[in-house]
């Protein structure tokens, strides 16, 4: 599929700002099944712009503004094209624990010191557990969104899976996190994932709509074959599937601190005023990344 997106971020502050220094995750990835055609910044005040891959491979935008203002804006365009991602490996457990899987996961294996107490998680656990890796990721896609509600009142952006066990609700980045914690419990390398997603139906409906950044998350499976290499698989909890062509993704990490994609500091006592939109317009449903 062929998308234009446009992220458009406002800030406006009751009295004058300096000093402001700003780092974005917002440019789409290269991967198999997607590449990105066109990508401009702009900011409001005008700014010198840096660039650079963090330690996760995703590409970071930088830029400050030292002289005082009373508003920022940052106005990011791309134009990306997707493809559907090969069937998912149905390998059995025998490889997870191995070094050769060790290896591949690394540190997407380990905890990140934020988990709640493991008797919270001790039924979870046990009822994501298939019979193959990929059966516990396809059921985790069903258990998290049938035990715990879509709520944007219930979280904010620092709120931990602790929160979300206890008040039941919460939002994708929160759904998110808790998959990872229940993979991992099982062995299963797990890595947090920012982007986009295209929520329109795949027959008819609009070709442009209103969306917002979406949190998902991939998880390292044994391969199957004579080499059997693991693969990276995406998975949308919240939306009850593996991911497809319809998500963008821009980067990935541990958990969401990772990949933030909007994260900035400024001087001042001022107050902040923030309004955040991102259109995504479904240009050619044909196109594809492998193209």
């Amino acid at each position: 599929m062929h998308f234009s997106i446009r992220y458009l971020t406002e800030y406006r502050y009751d009295s004058p700002v300096t000093d402001n220094l700003n780092a974005l995750r917002v440019r789409p990835a290269t991967t198999s099944t997607q590449r990105t055609d066109d990508f401009h910044i702009r900011t409001d005040p005008e700014a010198r712009i840096s660039r650079h891959s963090d330690y996760f491979g995703t590409e970071v935008i930088e830029f400050g503004i030292p002289k005082p203002h009373d508003h920022l804006t940052i106005d990011v365009r791309a134009r990306v094209v997707t493809s559907p991602p090969p069937e998912p490996p149905e390998a059995s457990w025998n490889a997870i624990g191995s070094p050769a899987y060790d290896e591949a996961g690394g540190e997407f294996l380990l905890p990140t010191g934020d988990e709640p107490p493991a008797a919270m998680l001790t039924e979870l656990t046990d009822v994501v557990r298939a019979s193959s890796p990929l059966g516990t990721l396809r059921l985790l896609c069903e258990i998290i969104p049938d035990r715990f509600r879509y709520d944007p009142e219930a979280t904010y952006v620092g709120s931990t899976v602790e929160d979300l066990l206890v008040g039941g609700g919460g939002v994708c980045q929160d759904f998110v996190h808790l998959g990872l914690v229940l993979l991992r419990n099982q062995g299963i390398a797990a890595r947090y994932v920012s982007g986009y997603l295209w929520a329109a139906p795949e027959d008819g409906g609009s070709d442009s709509m209103e969306v917002h950044t979406h949190a998902w998350l991939e998880a390292l499976l044994p391969g199957t074959g004579g080499r059997g290499e693991p693969v990276w698989v995406g998975a949308d909890p919240t939306n009850r599937r593996l991911a497809g062509e319809t998500h963008v993704k821009v980067g990935h990490g541990r958990r969401y601190a990772d990949v933030p994609p909007i994260k900035g500091v400024y001087r001042g006592s001022a107050r902040t005023e923030l309004s955040a939109a991102v259109q995504m317009t479904r240009l050619d449903p044909a196109a594809s990344a492998r193209a």
